[in-house]
């Protein structure tokens, strides 16, 4: 199997990673509450349950990303971070009390932290001009797991059996589905998943396979140059030990990732805030408005849980297809132009729901159709601004301490989503208050990311000869 090959196979493994997280979203969230009213918790142990995910893959994000910038590799990473994922899936099976229902929710989400090693790695191994599309189609497959999620609720809502001393219910049983579908997985990771090297080695190699069989052309051309074409195979093996000696420890104290390494000078420059705060604010909207929009189809529209599962369908092939749209747009549109793009979009989206939702008045028709069309602007916008500032923060951060810049950036955004939900949470009755702060900060950065718009732009773009020539 070549090189091509395994990195698709790379990339498929990775999609499967992606598919998971979304699957396991989608089941468990519709049945966390009451599972956790049968275990007598007050209501506030659910925001704690929800939070505890986002909390542990907070903390543990820059620690598998510094890991994988320092080893290399990732796919030992994803093997031992699915253990937690595995472990915590089965403690929300078993379920005994409501302390152990929350803690294994902090253990499944030690297995997220994993996503900036992963992320990490697809920036090493991908070129600048179609990392974009890379990032959409594979966030694209959080999206698809979200989407047919709901399916498997249909079944697993009927299970009412018995594993020796566990109940298997329509509560305990997306514990055990997800802990077996994260069993699976290992066996996917380890048959497809390969650590292959930045496309950088790669095409160091090609150019040493290239130079070799010259110098075999040479030999058979000119015999009588044997010193010559010895000293051409010396500096090709020579080549091609240090290719091969990609992947081992590096003694070196200067091949360490970290060394000179600055946190202020490489994330508190300005097109980095930028970015961290796009990340920060897109994903505390999206996840307060996540949590506002199930009390208010209720309170409007009756919608019991197969509506709002169809509602969510739907919303989610709506955000599939914008993520492929952005992967087809990836190709003609610069990261900056998307990310501009996306905030506008977002803004009137916020705007209409401000004028529209918050105090909904008229015929039944009406009320749906503004409903609907507000869900509709808020989900357009999402590809456009998550796939091009995550393309984008890979590019303007340093690639060799990529897995922990991800980290952090994913850090900053597990901090929105804690505190997203909180905020909406007790504001369900108050959706001026709510919408006007999302607005608030959606102007904010967007009135940022115009201010930055000539620095967000990946710098060895401007200095690189080859981009100079084809601009040209």
């Amino acid at each position: 199997m070549d090189r091509h090959q395994r990195r698709k196979l790379t990339f498929l493994s990775i999609g499967l990673i992606f598919m998971l997280s979304g699957i396991e979203y989608a089941v468990i969230l519709p049945t966390i509450w009451r599972y956790l009213q049968i275990l007598e918790a007050p209501p506030y142990f659910l925001g704690l349950g929800l939070s505890a995910f986002s909390l542990s893959a907070l903390i543990t994000g820059p620690i598998f990303g510094c890991w994988s910038d320092r080893s290399k590799t990732t796919k030992h990473i994803v093997l031992f971070s699915n253990l937690f994922e595995i472990a915590g899936n089965l403690m929300y099976f078993i379920g005994y009390s409501k302390w152990l229902l929350l803690f294994s929710r902090l253990v499944a989400g030690i297995g997220a932290g994993a996503g900036s090693s992963i992320f990490g790695f697809l920036t090493r191994s991908t070129r600048p001009q179609e990392r974009a599309g890379i990032f959409a189609a594979i966030m694209a497959g959080r999206q698809v797991g979200l989407l047919i999620g709901p399916a498997f609720n249909l079944f697993l809502r009927l299970c009412d059996f018995k594993v020796g001393p566990f109940v298997v219910n329509k509560y305990t049983s997306p514990g055990l589905f997800m802990c077996l579908l994260w069993t699976l997985l290992q066996f996917v990771v380890l048959a497809l998943h390969w650590d292959v090297p930045p496309l950088s080695s790669e095409e160091e190699l090609t150019a040493m396979v290239e130079l070799k069989q010259s110098a075999e052309d040479e030999a058979a051309l000119l015999i009588q140059s044997e010193e010559i074409l010895s000293q051409t195979y010396s500096s090709v093996n020579q080549l091609e030990s240090s290719s091969e000696l990609e992947q081992a420890p590096e003694p070196s104290a200067a091949q360490n990732p970290f060394k000179n390494f600055s946190a202020s000078r490489e994330f508190l420059r300005e097109e980095v805030v930028v970015l961290l705060t796009a990340q920060f604010i897109t994903l505390f909207n999206q996840t307060a408005l996540e949590t506002m929009v199930t009390p208010l189809t209720q309170r409007y529209f009756n919608l019991e849980e197969l509506g709002n599962s169809l509602m969510y369908s739907l919303c989610g092939v709506e955000v599939i297809l914008g993520f492929f749209f952005v992967r087809w747009l990836s190709r003609r549109v610069s990261d900056r132009a998307m990310l501009a793009v996306g905030l506008v979009i977002c803004c009137t989206a916020c705007i209409w729901c401000l004028i529209f939702l918050c105090n909904l008045r008229g015929a039944y028709a009406w009320e749906l159709t503004a409903f609907i069309v507000g869900v509709f602007l808020q989900l357009l916008g999402l590809p456009f601004v998550a796939v091009s500032q995550v393309s984008l923060f890979s590019k303007v951060t340093a690639e060799k301490t990529q897995g922990f810049s991800q980290g952090v950036r994913r850090s900053v955004g597990g901090l929105a989503t804690i505190l997203g939900p909180l905020w909406a949470g007790g504001l369900t009755d108050h959706l001026y208050v709510m919408l006007g702060m999302m607005l608030a900060l959606l102007l904010m950065i967007t009135v940022m990311t115009a201010l930055s718009y000539e620095r967000l732009t990946e710098p060895r773009v401007v200095q690189s000869p080859e981009s100079c020539d084809s601009g040209g």
